[in-house]
């Protein structure tokens, strides 16, 4: 654990929070994804499967858990709680090719062909795009409101940080994972353009929505 690594598990748990919030006051998912939100439940569901055969850390199991079940509650409110208020009509990115390339590609390049490895490898690689139709959403709409802009703003800056721990991991323990970092990276750039348009638009004050 480094500085890096708990602002970026900070500004992670902090946007599924905001999300959360979001669609509880709002009683609407109108402009959340739920594609997205389901690949990130995969996400989490294949990577934290270590919490039956390892323990790391209480902080470790307790993060596992927070980010399963907060994406999958996340995931309940949008298809069943507040479905009618789904915006189905615009949420239709091909979420399944992601899993399908992520899955192909996890069984050719990992560190070692074991099921629990496979799985870890899996999450990386779909992580890495899960956002994708949360951003086709937007593109599809037009404008974010400014709380969905935050949610993906604390998404991009949770990568961001990982990506300082590598850095200060390989630097101080000599550490680097190729398969982990080239899909970090890839993660940061599909938010680059997203920083950009929130920065010159919602941090200074110039408008309530992000026009995409």
């Amino acid at each position: 654990m480094n500085i890096f690594r708990l602002i970026g598990d900070m500004s992670h748990l902090a946007a599924i929070l905001i999300l959360l919030a979001k669609i509880w006051q709002t009683r609407s998912v109108s402009g959340i994804s739920g594609k997205s939100q389901v690949l990130f439940g995969l996400v989490f569901v294949t990577r934290y499967l270590d919490l039956f055969t390892s323990f790391v850390s209480i902080y470790n199991s307790v993060m596992k858990i927070v980010f399963i079940f907060a994406t999958w509650l996340t995931v309940s409110l949008i298809y069943w709680k507040f479905r009618s208020t789904y915006d189905g009509n615009h949420d239709t990115f091909r979420a399944e090719l992601l899993v399908v390339v992520s899955a192909g590609l996890s069984v050719l390049l990992n560190h070692q062909l074991a099921p629990l490895e496979v799985l870890w490898t899996f999450s990386i690689y779909l992580e890495s795009v899960a956002i994708l139709p949360q951003l086709f959403l937007i593109s599809k709409t037009g404008s974010a409101d400014t709380i969905t802009s935050h949610y993906l703003f604390g998404l991009g800056s949770y990568r961001a940080f990982y990506i300082l721990n590598w850095i200060y991991r390989y630097m101080v323990e000599d550490f680097f994972d190729p398969i982990a970092v080239v899909a970090g990276c890839v993660q940061t750039i599909l938010y680059a353009d997203f920083f950009y348009i929130y920065v010159t638009k919602v941090v200074r004050g110039k408008s309530t929505q992000i026009e995409v």
